[in-house]
């Protein structure tokens, strides 16, 4: 198939309700974000250098992009859905709606300054030189503290622009802080908290056909998402402490009882959030929970 014969097959696939869809086709979010459409079961080829895919078990199309492409694109409306760091779509300033955020791509754009630097708050900048390859979200941000600064656009090493007198500060994106630290800079005010979000087109949002598969894709991700934040659980327990141990675990409404051939004995089963896990499984233990088992989800509709 010609790359025309794919681009009129992509343009083509969004009738009856059929989705498109947008990500980045190499960089920080791509793995990711392969990783997460394979878990929802959706079966597509994703190698090469492909610029299309189409599902083979769903209504929807992938478009492979630039990143900080898919804004416009979701905006535009020649994809229905993105999925992109909420930094792209802050710095792009596009009208298009958050559907649900991914939790995974965190980072944050951040004002930092030279370590030695005497500056200690934005406020001391307002009419600075600063670095950025955000210059919209810079540009906004000082102009809401009343500043005009000179924005000097950089697309690439910003961090070094302070230490080769070429800015003030630079206005960055940063996930682990790591760079700052080998440019000898310091952070001095968060701008945004950003991760991957799945975005969508308004009008797309106000069909109907479209709505409906887009809520079928919001399902399959938060079940996804659900079952990584817990831990499916099987212990045995002695009758007489059962409410000692439901204290402990409730569920999701309340844990599956099961009676065992011995009457003085109960199976439990239930499912602990990842983040109590452990305190959890040794108040079952002290209440007399035995025979732990500890299973991981793969799914779990809530």
């Amino acid at each position: 198939m010609t790359v025309q014969e794919n681009i009129a097959g992509f343009k083509t696939a969004a009738g009856d309700g059929a989705l498109r869809l947008a990500m980045q086709r190499s960089g920080r979010l791509t793995e990711d974000t392969l990783g997460l459409l394979h878990a929802i079961g959706l079966e597509f080829e994703s190698y090469g250098q492909r610029l299309f895919s189409h599902c083979r078990n769903f209504p929807l199309s992938i478009l492979y992009g630039r990143d900080d492409d898919i804004p416009d694109y979701v905006d535009r409306g020649t994809v229905d859905l993105g999925i992109v760091g909420r930094n792209l779509i802050h710095e792009e300033g596009v009208g298009v709606e958050e559907v649900l955020a991914l939790g995974f791509g965190y980072c944050a754009l951040i004002v930092a300054v030279l370590r030695d630097s005497p500056v200690q708050s934005p406020d001391e900048l307002l009419e600075a030189r600063i670095a950025t390859s955000y210059p919209n979200s810079a540009r906004r941000f000082f102009e809401s503290l009343g500043g005009k600064p000179e924005i000097i656009t950089i697309s690439g090493s910003v961090e070094v622009a302070p230490s080769l007198g070429l800015a003030d500060a630079v206005v960055e994106l940063t996930a682990t802080g790591s760079s700052l630290l080998l440019n000898d800079l310091r952070p001095i005010h968060q701008i945004l908290e950003s991760e991957a979000v799945l975005v969508a087109n308004r009008v797309s949002l106000a069909d109907p056909a479209k709505k409906a598969n887009i809520d079928r894709l919001l399902m399959r991700i938060n079940a996804v998402r659900a079952a990584k934040r817990f831990r499916y659980v099987m212990m045995n327990a002695p009758a007489a402490r059962l409410e000692e141990i439901r204290a402990v675990i409730p569920g999701l409404k309340s844990p599956t009882v099961v009676p065992l051939a011995d009457p003085g004995w109960v199976a439990v089963h239930t499912a602990i959030e990842e983040s109590t896990f452990w305190e959890s499984v040794e108040r079952l233990r002290a209440a007399g929970a035995t025979e732990i088992l500890v299973s991981p989800l793969e799914k779990m509709l809530l």
